[in-house]
């Protein structure tokens, strides 16, 4: 029962995160306009693969992190100045403007290994396993072991790759929709981090 219930979850988690348009699934869209249904899910692979150790790296921090409260305090701070930061940057890309990019087509016998390329330089993946799985934890809904936590990751990666390959397979229908959400993704995630770092910090500072 506890191995469904950890792969549901991974399922859930992942998905709602990978429904968000970025580059993953953006990349996923183009790439099956140009190199076709079949290239694209190597590439979905490559995500896949490397989603379920970041998956895994997530879990393994939110637990280290949950049993040394004294920890979270610091981190909350320094969260904090980074998403600041990050804010900053996002509006700076935003109102830069900038030449829009050629699509790049990558060869179907590397497709695999771009997959595994771009999700390693996605950044974002393993800060929000880790807090997905915190508040989990927080809420007991999810307790930590390496079972677990392997449960979790599993169900994470078929999550990941089932949404990306729907995106691939209706490429042709949703290309344009999700260009014009990531015209404004900049304008929307600065607007999501500037907020989310002066809530933490009324709750460090202030509460």
């Amino acid at each position: 029962m506890n191995f469904f219930i950890c792969l549901f979850l991974g399922v859930i988690v992942a998905t709602s995160g990978s429904v968000v348009p970025s580059y993953l699934n953006l990349t996923v869209v183009k790439y099956s306009l140009k190199s076709g249904k079949k290239a694209a899910f190597y590439l979905i692979g490559g995500f896949a693969t490397v989603l379920f150790f970041q998956a895994n790296i997530g879990a393994y921090l939110s637990n280290v992190l949950m049993e040394n409260s004294e920890y979270i305090s610091l981190i909350q701070k320094i969260g904090s100045v980074i998403l600041i930061l990050l804010s900053i940057n996002f509006f700076r890309l935003h109102f830069t403007p900038n030449e829009r990019k050629k699509k790049i087509e990558i060869k179907k016998s590397k497709a695999y290994l771009s997959g595994i390329g771009l999700s390693i330089i996605n950044t974002t993946a393993i800060p929000f396993y880790f807090t997905s799985i915190s508040l989990l934890i927080s809420i007991d809904y999810f307790e930590y072991s390496l079972e677990n936590s392997l449960y979790f990751s599993l169900g994470s990666t078929i999550g990941s790759f089932s949404l990306y390959a729907l995106y691939a397979i209706i490429a042709n229908r949703i290309a344009h929709k999700l260009q014009v959400i990531a015209d404004k993704m900049n304008l929307i995630l600065g607007f999501l981090t500037a907020t989310v770092s002066i809530i933490n910090l009324i709750y460090l500072f202030v509460l």
